[in-house]
């Protein structure tokens, strides 16, 4: 991906923004699952907070700068 493209950034931010709402909707499902792996939520929950992060950056890389 091309940090310097906006059709780029905007494309890769749907594919982010996708997979960590389908990975909220699974957490929410497991959470209420008492039987459910505690280790492969807690590593989803990882995951879910660095597509958080990483959707944060890429909103702001289209965010042009501007000289004060």
């Amino acid at each position: 991906m091309r940090y310097d493209d906006p059709s780029s950034i905007a494309r890769e931010l749907i594919a982010l923004r996708t997979e960590h709402r389908d990975l909220d909707q699974l957490i929410a499902r497991l959470q209420r699952d008492p039987q459910a792996d505690q280790f492969a939520l807690a590593r989803m929950k990882k995951r879910k907070l660095k597509l958080k992060d990483m959707i944060g950056y890429l909103e702001n890389k289209l965010i042009p700068d501007l000289d004060a």
